[in-house]
Protein backbone atom coordinates (compact mmCIF):
# COMPACT_ATOMS: atom_id res chain seq x y z
CA UNK A 1 0.00 0.00 0.00
CA UNK A 2 1.06 3.59 -1.22
CA UNK A 3 0.30 4.37 2.56
CA UNK A 4 1.93 1.74 4.56
CA UNK A 5 4.53 3.06 7.25
CA UNK A 6 7.99 2.39 8.18
CA UNK A 7 8.84 0.62 11.19
CA UNK A 8 9.99 2.22 14.23
CA UNK A 9 12.94 1.38 16.16
CA UNK A 10 11.88 -1.21 19.09
CA UNK A 11 11.38 0.88 22.69
CA UNK A 12 13.85 1.06 25.19
CA UNK A 13 13.63 -0.40 28.51
CA UNK A 14 12.24 2.20 31.56
CA UNK A 15 14.59 1.80 33.99
CA UNK A 16 12.01 2.87 36.30
CA UNK A 17 9.53 0.31 35.00
CA UNK A 18 9.17 -3.49 36.52
CA UNK A 19 10.41 -5.69 33.96
CA UNK A 20 7.23 -7.92 34.86
CA UNK A 21 4.20 -7.63 36.92
CA UNK A 22 3.57 -9.15 40.10
CA UNK A 23 1.44 -12.76 39.42
CA UNK A 24 -2.32 -12.23 38.52
CA UNK A 25 -4.44 -14.94 39.86
CA UNK A 26 -5.12 -16.64 36.72
CA UNK A 27 -4.70 -20.24 36.02
CA UNK A 28 -3.33 -20.16 32.62
CA UNK A 29 -6.09 -21.34 30.69
CA UNK A 30 -9.15 -19.45 29.15
CA UNK A 31 -11.84 -19.04 31.35
CA UNK A 32 -15.13 -19.60 30.79
CA UNK A 33 -16.63 -16.21 28.58
CA UNK A 34 -18.75 -14.88 31.11
CA UNK A 35 -16.11 -14.75 34.06
CA UNK A 36 -13.16 -13.77 31.23
CA UNK A 37 -10.92 -10.69 31.61
CA UNK A 38 -12.77 -8.56 28.93
CA UNK A 39 -16.14 -7.52 29.65
CA UNK A 40 -18.93 -8.67 27.94
CA UNK A 41 -20.85 -7.45 24.75
CA UNK A 42 -20.43 -3.45 25.13
CA UNK A 43 -20.00 -3.53 29.04
CA UNK A 44 -17.15 -1.01 30.06
CA UNK A 45 -15.08 -2.61 32.93
CA UNK A 46 -12.12 -2.08 34.05
CA UNK A 47 -8.86 -4.18 34.80
CA UNK A 48 -9.69 -6.11 37.94
CA UNK A 49 -8.24 -4.82 41.02
CA UNK A 50 -5.54 -7.79 41.55
CA UNK A 51 -3.65 -6.66 38.51
CA UNK A 52 -0.95 -4.19 39.46
CA UNK A 53 -1.27 -1.21 38.24
CA UNK A 54 1.24 -0.25 35.16
CA UNK A 55 2.86 3.39 34.44
CA UNK A 56 1.49 5.24 31.25
CA UNK A 57 4.12 3.65 28.78
CA UNK A 58 5.63 0.39 30.21
CA UNK A 59 8.38 -0.82 28.86
CA UNK A 60 8.12 -4.26 26.70
CA UNK A 61 8.16 -7.42 28.12
CA UNK A 62 8.16 -11.00 27.34
CA UNK A 63 5.67 -12.58 29.23
CA UNK A 64 2.87 -11.80 31.62
CA UNK A 65 0.45 -14.22 34.15
CA UNK A 66 1.97 -16.52 36.64
CA UNK A 67 5.35 -17.87 35.42
CA UNK A 68 7.27 -18.08 31.97
CA UNK A 69 6.13 -20.09 29.47
CA UNK A 70 7.67 -23.58 28.76
CA UNK A 71 8.99 -22.86 25.13
CA UNK A 72 11.84 -20.71 24.22
CA UNK A 73 10.53 -17.21 23.04
CA UNK A 74 12.39 -17.32 19.80
CA UNK A 75 11.94 -19.13 16.93
CA UNK A 76 13.76 -22.59 17.22
CA UNK A 77 13.33 -24.81 14.28
CA UNK A 78 11.99 -24.55 10.43
CA UNK A 79 9.04 -26.56 8.76
CA UNK A 80 10.20 -29.08 6.72
CA UNK A 81 10.19 -27.61 3.10
CA UNK A 82 9.59 -29.71 -0.52
CA UNK A 83 11.85 -28.44 -3.22
CA UNK A 84 9.01 -28.82 -5.55
CA UNK A 85 6.89 -27.08 -3.07
CA UNK A 86 8.76 -23.80 -2.46
CA UNK A 87 5.95 -21.43 -3.55
CA UNK A 88 3.83 -22.98 -0.37
CA UNK A 89 6.72 -21.70 2.28
CA UNK A 90 5.09 -20.05 5.35
CA UNK A 91 7.21 -17.40 6.93
CA UNK A 92 7.46 -17.32 11.27
CA UNK A 93 5.73 -13.58 11.02
CA UNK A 94 3.96 -11.24 8.40
CA UNK A 95 3.91 -7.55 9.49
CA UNK A 96 1.52 -5.02 7.99
CA UNK A 97 0.43 -1.20 8.26
CA UNK A 98 -1.73 1.66 7.20
CA UNK A 99 -3.25 4.59 7.57
CA UNK A 100 -6.71 5.67 5.87
CA UNK A 101 -9.49 8.05 6.11
CA UNK A 102 -9.90 8.34 10.11
CA UNK A 103 -8.29 5.20 10.93
CA UNK A 104 -4.40 3.56 11.96
CA UNK A 105 -4.26 0.03 11.00
CA UNK A 106 -1.43 -2.19 12.29
CA UNK A 107 -1.78 -6.15 11.45
CA UNK A 108 0.40 -9.42 12.32
CA UNK A 109 0.52 -13.24 11.95
CA UNK A 110 3.17 -14.99 14.14
CA UNK A 111 4.24 -18.37 14.53
CA UNK A 112 3.28 -19.94 17.91
CA UNK A 113 5.39 -21.20 20.35
CA UNK A 114 4.66 -24.89 20.49
CA UNK A 115 4.53 -24.77 16.27
CA UNK A 116 8.46 -23.24 16.36
CA UNK A 117 9.55 -25.36 18.97
CA UNK A 118 8.03 -28.44 16.69
CA UNK A 119 8.90 -27.06 13.13
CA UNK A 120 5.80 -26.64 11.81
CA UNK A 121 4.30 -23.95 9.68
CA UNK A 122 2.15 -21.04 10.65
CA UNK A 123 -1.59 -22.53 10.53
CA UNK A 124 -2.30 -19.12 10.79
CA UNK A 125 -2.55 -16.58 7.68
CA UNK A 126 -3.54 -13.07 6.97
CA UNK A 127 -4.53 -10.92 3.97
CA UNK A 128 -4.86 -7.13 3.67
CA UNK A 129 -5.62 -5.42 0.27
CA UNK A 130 -6.84 -2.05 -0.65
CA UNK A 131 -9.93 -1.94 -3.55
CA UNK A 132 -10.24 0.97 -5.29
CA UNK A 133 -8.41 4.67 -5.07
CA UNK A 134 -9.53 7.99 -3.02
CA UNK A 135 -12.66 7.85 -0.72
CA UNK A 136 -14.12 5.30 -2.84
CA UNK A 137 -11.34 2.89 -1.73
CA UNK A 138 -12.25 -0.10 0.64
CA UNK A 139 -9.54 -1.41 3.05
CA UNK A 140 -9.98 -5.64 3.84
CA UNK A 141 -7.90 -7.50 6.06
CA UNK A 142 -8.49 -10.94 6.51
CA UNK A 143 -7.38 -14.02 8.41
CA UNK A 144 -7.87 -17.37 8.68
CA UNK A 145 -7.01 -20.56 10.76
CA UNK A 146 -6.49 -24.30 9.73
CA UNK A 147 -7.63 -27.35 11.01
CA UNK A 148 -5.14 -28.35 14.20
CA UNK A 149 -2.69 -31.67 13.66
CA UNK A 150 -3.04 -31.53 9.84
CA UNK A 151 -0.20 -31.02 7.71
CA UNK A 152 -2.61 -28.42 5.19
CA UNK A 153 -3.76 -26.30 7.49
CA UNK A 154 -1.60 -23.78 6.62
CA UNK A 155 -2.61 -24.26 2.68
CA UNK A 156 -6.39 -24.42 3.54
CA UNK A 157 -6.48 -20.80 5.23
CA UNK A 158 -4.35 -19.39 3.09
CA UNK A 159 -6.77 -20.28 0.62
CA UNK A 160 -9.20 -19.05 2.41
CA UNK A 161 -8.01 -15.59 2.74
CA UNK A 162 -7.57 -15.47 -1.35
CA UNK A 163 -11.03 -16.66 -1.88
CA UNK A 164 -12.56 -14.21 0.71
CA UNK A 165 -10.61 -11.54 -0.69
CA UNK A 166 -10.91 -12.27 -4.60
CA UNK A 167 -14.94 -12.22 -4.06
CA UNK A 168 -14.91 -8.92 -1.95
CA UNK A 169 -12.91 -7.12 -4.51
CA UNK A 170 -14.88 -7.86 -7.36
CA UNK A 171 -17.84 -6.62 -5.14
CA UNK A 172 -15.87 -4.01 -3.68
CA UNK A 173 -17.98 -0.92 -4.76
CA UNK A 174 -21.40 -2.20 -3.79
CA UNK A 175 -19.75 -3.08 -0.27
CA UNK A 176 -18.79 0.75 -0.34
CA UNK A 177 -22.18 2.59 -1.25
CA UNK A 178 -23.91 -0.61 1.50
CA UNK A 179 -21.41 1.01 4.14
CA UNK A 180 -21.93 4.46 3.12
CA UNK A 181 -25.55 4.06 3.32
CA UNK A 182 -26.07 2.06 7.02
CA UNK A 183 -27.90 -0.71 4.39
CA UNK A 184 -27.27 -3.65 7.10
CA UNK A 185 -29.58 -5.90 6.09
CA UNK A 186 -27.96 -5.93 2.38
CA UNK A 187 -24.21 -5.91 3.57
CA UNK A 188 -25.06 -8.89 6.12
CA UNK A 189 -27.00 -11.87 3.29
CA UNK A 190 -24.29 -10.23 0.45
CA UNK A 191 -21.51 -11.23 2.87
CA UNK A 192 -23.09 -14.38 4.47
CA UNK A 193 -23.16 -15.28 0.77
CA UNK A 194 -19.61 -14.24 -0.09
CA UNK A 195 -18.58 -16.24 2.85
CA UNK A 196 -20.45 -19.62 2.30
CA UNK A 197 -19.10 -19.47 -1.38
CA UNK A 198 -15.29 -19.41 -0.20
CA UNK A 199 -15.30 -21.78 2.35
CA UNK A 200 -17.18 -23.89 0.22
CA UNK A 201 -14.46 -23.66 -2.23
CA UNK A 202 -12.15 -25.17 0.24
CA UNK A 203 -14.21 -28.93 -0.16
CA UNK A 204 -13.21 -28.43 -4.13
CA UNK A 205 -9.73 -28.02 -3.57
CA UNK A 206 -9.18 -30.57 -0.85
CA UNK A 207 -10.40 -33.00 -3.72
CA UNK A 208 -7.89 -31.90 -6.03
CA UNK A 209 -5.49 -32.04 -3.51
CA UNK A 210 -6.82 -35.64 -2.14
CA UNK A 211 -6.98 -34.34 1.38
CA UNK A 212 -9.83 -35.54 3.48
CA UNK A 213 -12.35 -32.69 3.41
CA UNK A 214 -12.83 -32.20 7.52
CA UNK A 215 -8.63 -31.98 7.19
CA UNK A 216 -9.31 -29.06 4.60
CA UNK A 217 -11.23 -26.51 6.54
CA UNK A 218 -10.60 -22.94 7.49
CA UNK A 219 -11.99 -20.37 10.29
CA UNK A 220 -12.63 -17.39 8.72
CA UNK A 221 -12.74 -13.81 10.07
CA UNK A 222 -12.87 -10.57 8.10
CA UNK A 223 -12.55 -6.68 8.36
CA UNK A 224 -14.05 -3.84 6.12
CA UNK A 225 -12.28 -0.09 6.31
CA UNK A 226 -13.83 2.17 4.45
CA UNK A 227 -11.40 4.74 3.02
CA UNK A 228 -13.90 7.59 3.13
CA UNK A 229 -12.72 9.61 6.42
CA UNK A 230 -16.27 10.92 6.88
CA UNK A 231 -17.65 6.95 7.47
CA UNK A 232 -16.38 5.47 10.65
CA UNK A 233 -18.66 2.18 9.89
CA UNK A 234 -16.18 -0.73 10.66
CA UNK A 235 -17.69 -4.02 9.57
CA UNK A 236 -17.02 -7.38 11.01
CA UNK A 237 -17.93 -10.85 9.28
CA UNK A 238 -16.90 -14.51 9.13
CA UNK A 239 -17.14 -18.24 10.22
CA UNK A 240 -14.99 -20.06 12.88
CA UNK A 241 -13.44 -19.07 16.61
CA UNK A 242 -11.67 -15.96 17.42
CA UNK A 243 -12.46 -12.92 19.08
CA UNK A 244 -13.46 -9.21 18.50
CA UNK A 245 -13.06 -6.71 21.26
CA UNK A 246 -13.09 -3.03 21.52
CA UNK A 247 -10.56 -0.67 23.68
CA UNK A 248 -12.68 2.27 24.96
CA UNK A 249 -11.74 4.45 27.80
CA UNK A 250 -8.68 2.51 27.97
CA UNK A 251 -11.20 -0.76 29.17
CA UNK A 252 -11.88 -3.62 26.90
CA UNK A 253 -14.96 -4.89 25.59
CA UNK A 254 -15.95 -8.10 24.13
CA UNK A 255 -18.31 -7.18 21.18
CA UNK A 256 -18.12 -10.92 19.34
CA UNK A 257 -21.14 -11.65 17.64
CA UNK A 258 -22.95 -14.33 19.05
CA UNK A 259 -24.11 -17.09 16.93
CA UNK A 260 -28.38 -18.01 16.28
CA UNK A 261 -30.47 -18.84 19.18
CA UNK A 262 -30.18 -22.45 18.27
CA UNK A 263 -26.75 -22.34 17.52
CA UNK A 264 -26.56 -23.72 13.84
CA UNK A 265 -26.29 -20.92 12.30
CA UNK A 266 -27.78 -22.34 9.02
CA UNK A 267 -30.04 -19.99 7.96
CA UNK A 268 -29.32 -19.28 4.54
CA UNK A 269 -28.20 -16.07 3.44
CA UNK A 270 -31.23 -13.57 1.33
CA UNK A 271 -31.47 -14.30 -2.11
CA UNK A 272 -29.69 -17.52 -1.86
CA UNK A 273 -32.59 -20.05 -0.96
CA UNK A 274 -33.80 -20.80 -4.76
CA UNK A 275 -33.01 -23.63 -6.50
CA UNK A 276 -32.39 -21.13 -9.46
CA UNK A 277 -29.41 -19.38 -7.56
CA UNK A 278 -27.74 -22.41 -6.96
CA UNK A 279 -25.34 -22.09 -9.08
CA UNK A 280 -21.85 -23.84 -9.97
CA UNK A 281 -20.35 -20.98 -8.63
CA UNK A 282 -21.14 -22.29 -4.97
CA UNK A 283 -24.18 -19.91 -3.25
CA UNK A 284 -25.16 -23.61 -2.11
CA UNK A 285 -22.76 -25.61 -0.05
CA UNK A 286 -25.80 -28.44 -0.63
CA UNK A 287 -28.63 -29.36 -2.58
CA UNK A 288 -31.69 -31.50 -1.54
CA UNK A 289 -33.14 -33.37 -4.71
CA UNK A 290 -35.83 -34.46 -2.51
CA UNK A 291 -35.48 -38.04 -3.69
CA UNK A 292 -36.16 -41.39 -1.93
CA UNK A 293 -33.01 -43.42 -0.88
CA UNK A 294 -33.00 -46.68 -2.63
CA UNK A 295 -33.57 -50.00 -0.90
CA UNK A 296 -30.56 -51.04 1.38
CA UNK A 297 -29.53 -54.85 1.10
CA UNK A 298 -28.07 -54.43 5.21
CA UNK A 299 -31.49 -54.94 7.81
CA UNK A 300 -31.60 -52.18 9.40
CA UNK A 301 -30.25 -49.71 6.63
CA UNK A 302 -26.87 -47.78 8.18
CA UNK A 303 -27.54 -44.45 9.17
CA UNK A 304 -26.28 -42.04 6.16
CA UNK A 305 -22.78 -40.30 6.41
CA UNK A 306 -23.41 -36.78 8.69
CA UNK A 307 -22.94 -33.78 6.95
CA UNK A 308 -19.98 -31.66 8.22
CA UNK A 309 -21.73 -28.99 10.22
CA UNK A 310 -21.82 -25.47 9.18
CA UNK A 311 -20.15 -22.79 11.31
CA UNK A 312 -22.56 -20.40 12.30
CA UNK A 313 -21.95 -17.02 10.39
CA UNK A 314 -20.87 -14.00 12.55
CA UNK A 315 -21.30 -9.96 11.56
CA UNK A 316 -21.22 -6.75 12.94
CA UNK A 317 -21.88 -3.28 11.67
CA UNK A 318 -20.38 -0.71 14.08
CA UNK A 319 -19.73 3.39 14.26
CA UNK A 320 -16.12 3.94 15.83
CA UNK A 321 -15.87 6.48 18.14
CA UNK A 322 -12.68 9.15 18.19
CA UNK A 323 -10.08 7.44 20.32
CA UNK A 324 -11.64 3.67 19.92
CA UNK A 325 -9.15 0.68 19.10
CA UNK A 326 -10.69 -2.15 17.25
CA UNK A 327 -9.17 -5.56 17.62
CA UNK A 328 -9.96 -8.65 15.42
CA UNK A 329 -7.91 -12.01 16.66
CA UNK A 330 -7.51 -15.49 15.90
CA UNK A 331 -8.01 -17.86 19.22
CA UNK A 332 -4.61 -17.71 19.64
CA UNK A 333 -5.13 -13.99 20.73
CA UNK A 334 -8.60 -14.17 22.08
CA UNK A 335 -8.09 -17.02 24.48
CA UNK A 336 -5.22 -15.19 26.20
CA UNK A 337 -7.12 -11.75 26.16
CA UNK A 338 -10.81 -13.59 27.47
CA UNK A 339 -8.21 -15.67 30.25
CA UNK A 340 -5.74 -13.80 31.65
CA UNK A 341 -6.27 -10.81 33.14
CA UNK A 342 -2.82 -9.47 33.30
CA UNK A 343 -2.26 -9.55 29.34
CA UNK A 344 -5.90 -7.48 29.42
CA UNK A 345 -4.09 -4.96 31.45
CA UNK A 346 -0.67 -4.68 29.83
CA UNK A 347 -2.24 -4.30 26.10
CA UNK A 348 -5.19 -1.80 27.60
CA UNK A 349 -2.08 0.28 28.74
CA UNK A 350 0.09 -0.36 25.79
CA UNK A 351 -2.56 0.43 23.44
CA UNK A 352 -4.34 3.41 25.20
CA UNK A 353 -1.97 5.98 23.90
CA UNK A 354 -2.82 8.91 21.66
CA UNK A 355 -0.83 7.75 19.16
CA UNK A 356 -1.12 4.05 18.17
CA UNK A 357 2.01 2.31 18.29
CA UNK A 358 4.20 1.73 15.08
CA UNK A 359 4.69 -1.18 13.37
CA UNK A 360 7.48 -2.51 15.53
CA UNK A 361 5.88 -1.89 18.76
CA UNK A 362 2.71 -3.27 17.42
CA UNK A 363 4.49 -6.53 16.83
CA UNK A 364 6.70 -6.59 20.74
CA UNK A 365 3.10 -6.22 21.86
CA UNK A 366 1.10 -8.45 20.48
CA UNK A 367 3.76 -10.97 21.01
CA UNK A 368 4.14 -10.73 24.77
CA UNK A 369 3.30 -14.69 26.02
CA UNK A 370 1.40 -16.22 28.15
CA UNK A 371 2.33 -19.69 30.40
CA UNK A 372 -0.36 -22.29 28.61
CA UNK A 373 -1.06 -20.39 25.66
CA UNK A 374 1.12 -21.37 22.72
CA UNK A 375 -1.24 -21.26 19.59
CA UNK A 376 -0.45 -18.84 16.59
CA UNK A 377 -1.23 -15.59 16.85
CA UNK A 378 -2.75 -13.33 14.09
CA UNK A 379 -4.41 -9.60 15.13
CA UNK A 380 -5.53 -6.74 13.51
CA UNK A 381 -5.80 -3.34 15.23
CA UNK A 382 -7.20 -0.14 14.17
CA UNK A 383 -6.77 2.98 16.18
CA UNK A 384 -9.41 6.13 15.27
CA UNK A 385 -8.55 9.53 14.96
Amino acid sequence: MKSLESLEGLESPDPTTPAEPAEPPASGRPAPRETGAVAPDSTSVPAPASVPAFDPAPASVDYVGSGPPTYDPEPTALPLADPDGLGELVPDTVLDGARYGACTLRALSLRGDSARYRGEPRRDSLLTARFGTGEQALVLVAMATGVRGTPVAHLAAAEACRWIARAVGRSHQRLVADIRAARRGDLKSGLHRLTDRSVGRLRTSAAERGAAPEDYRASLRCLLLPADPDCRTRVFFGVGDGGLFRLRDGAWQDIEPRPSPDGTGRAPAVGSGSPAEQTAEGDRLTMDLGLPAPPSPFEPAPDPAPEPPREPFRFRASVARPGDALVMCTAGLADPLRGEPALCAYLARRWSGRTPPGLAGFLADAQVRVKGYADDRTAAAVWEA
